[in-house]
């Protein structure tokens, strides 16, 4: 079985100061064999990743929609935000990508899904996320698997990680596959091992955002 991280961010994104090397290190001392970097809006940390390790990286994309956010893996061309949900479904389905739903139920988080707009592209994702560590409150992975649950929709789970720390807390163990084919094979037979991230944790993407706004030891240029 391998141990999956399917959403953690680099450098790339706004409010993380991982590098696609110290991400790397990371995966090799926690045993994580496979992780999806869905920086936000932006291929460029999971590109330089596979870069350093084509077998372990597989690159995606946090894409921010018109509705909420989703998370792809198996992304060959950067998605832009702000595009109707659709709109970015079918962007990323002439990529064969895989496609989950970013932390649907995260009230105190951009990126979060009104249920009516949620159950419009239901039949058009391959998953949603039932488990993120950086939510603040259990109620909303609580609704996320109810959800998945009622409309028999597969789920992800995810660190979200934004630091060296939280890479690994929430994996997923998973039969092998090598393409957005077989990852959608064996999703449903998927093992969940989850850990929540205390709510101190998003004091260090203030911090990231704070060091990238003055620019304070970074050569990596912004994105948002």
């Amino acid at each position: 079985m391998l141990r999956v991280e399917f959403h953690c961010h680099t450098v790339f994104s706004k409010d993380s100061l991982i590098s696609p090397a110290a991400l790397l290190a990371t995966c090799r001392r926690k045993g994580v064999d496979r992780v999806i970097v869905t920086d936000h809006n932006s291929l460029a940390g999971g590109m330089a990743a596979q870069l350093l390790d084509p077998e372990r990286v597989i690159v995606g994309e946090e894409i921010m929609t018109s509705a909420g956010e989703l998370l792809a893996a198996y992304v060959s061309a950067e998605v832009p935000p702000g595009l109707p949900p659709l709109e970015t479904i079918g962007l990323l389905r002439q990529q064969q990508a895989f496609i989950s739903v970013s932390h649907p139920f995260d009230s105190a988080r951009k990126g979060g899904w009104d249920p009516n707009q949620l159950l419009a592209i239901s039949a058009l994702v391959d998953a949603i996320e039932v488990f993120n560590s950086r939510c603040l409150l259990p109620a909303a992975n609580d609704r996320a698997l109810e959800f998945a649950r009622l409309h028999n929709l597969a789920g992800t789970v995810g660190s979200d990680a934004h630091t060296a720390f939280e890479i690994g807390r929430s994996v997923l163990l998973l039969e092998p596959f090598a393409d957005a084919a077989e990852l959608r094979a064996v999703i449903r037979r998927g093992l969940p091992q989850t850990q929540w991230s205390p709510p101190w944790i998003h004091l260090t993407s203030r911090y990231a955002r704070f060091r990238k706004w003055v620019g304070v030891g970074l050569d990596t240029p912004r994105r948002t």
